[in-house]
C-alpha cells in the first residue's frame, strides 16, 4: 500500500513500482531467479544479496516483473474498475505512479490517495489479469 503519483510519461497499461515495495511483493520470484542464473547457491546467499541491494537484484528483479502484472485496488471498491492490472516497471521514491487518464475509474486524484498492489501467482490468475490490461 502506497500513496499515488501522477506518471505522464508512463504508458496507459503500465505502472510505476517503487523498489522497496517490488523487493517485498517478488521476492520468492526474485530469490528463484538469482538462483537459477547461479548468482546465488541457495536461498540464505539470495536474502543477503537482496538485503544489500546488489546491482545484480536489480536486473534480475526487473526480468521477474516483465513477466508478472500487477493489480492495483483503491479502497473502497465500488465497481470493476476499482482494480485494475498493470505491467509494472521499477521507479525511485516511495510512491506508486500512475498514468493520469486511468485515474478514473479509480476515482482517484493526487491528493494523498492511496492503493494496494496486489500480486497473481497462479498462471490462471496471471493470464486473467493480462486480459484485464
Amino acid at each position: 500500500r502506497s500513496v499515488i503519483v501522477v506518471g505522464p510519461s508512463l504508458s496507459l497499461h503500465r505502472c510505476g513500482l517503487p523498489r522497496e515495495i517490488a523487493i517485498e511483493l517478488f521476492q520468492t520470484f526474485l530469490i528463484r531467479g538469482l538462483i537459477r542464473k547461479n548468482f546465488a547457491s541457495n536461498i540464505g546467499i539470495a536474502k543477503s544479496k537482496i538485503r544489500e541491494k546488489e546491482p545484480i537484484v536489480w536486473e534480475v528483479l526487473q526480468e521477474v516483473m516483465q513477466g508478472h502484472p500487477v493489480l492495483l485496488n483503491r479502497a473502497p471498491t465500488l465497481h470493476r474498475l476499482g482494480i485494475q492490472a498493470f505491467q509494472p516497471i521499477l521507479v525511485e521514491g516511495r510512491a506508486i505512479c500512475l498514468h493520469p487518464l486511468v485515474c478514473k475509474g479509480f476515482n482517484a486524484d493526487f491528493d494523498g490517495d492511496q492503493m494496494a498492489v496486489h500480486v497473481p501467482l497462479s498462471l490462471e490468475a496471471q493470464a486473467e489479469a493480462r486480459l484485464l490490461m
